[in-house]
């Protein structure tokens, strides 16, 4: 990437209301009075399965990822890329860094969630050598309102 350097680290709770932005900027879908709650989020941190990694370049929050486990399979979320910067190694160096630090928790496979029509996001994954399972149905029964 020209430019700054590229720095990946964890996002903090104080950096939250950014990472909305980000993901506004970059147009993926969230619910920030429901799960995405910055109450809840800050939450989640706090917990030994959840983390939020961000890429920053000249210390602007440029990309992050919200990476989770449930002790035996690890969950890339949320990955967003500012526009600006995409295609630039951005979105493959986040999802590097949370397959890194979901090995460190012991765990052997990682999975995402892509919405259909989200052609670059399956283009990523496919580039980082997942596998695309048509044989699994997703799911969902929402417990609390908005979420």
């Amino acid at each position: 990437m020209e430019g700054p350097a590229l720095v990946l680290r964890e996002v903090t709770r104080e950096e939250i209301a950014t990472v909305h932005a980000l993901w506004a900027e970059s147009g993926l879908p969230f619910r920030a009075g429901g799960r995405d709650d910055p109450e809840l989020l800050a939450a989640g941190l706090r917990a030994a399965r959840t983390s939020l990694l961000g890429a920053f370049s000249g210390g602007d929050l440029i990309g992050a990822v919200l990476v989770t486990d449930d002790s035996r399979k690890g969950w890339i979320n949320r990955l967003a890329v500012k526009p600006a910067f995409r295609r630039r190694g951005v979105a493959l160096a986040l999802l590097r860094a949370a397959e890194r630090l979901l090995g460190e928790r012991g765990l052997g496979l990682a999975a995402a969630l892509v919405e259909e029509g989200n052609d670059a996001s399956l283009a990523l994954f496919a580039e980082a050598g997942y596998e695309a399972r048509r044989d699994i149905i997703y799911l969902r029964r929402f417990l609390m309102p908005g979420w």
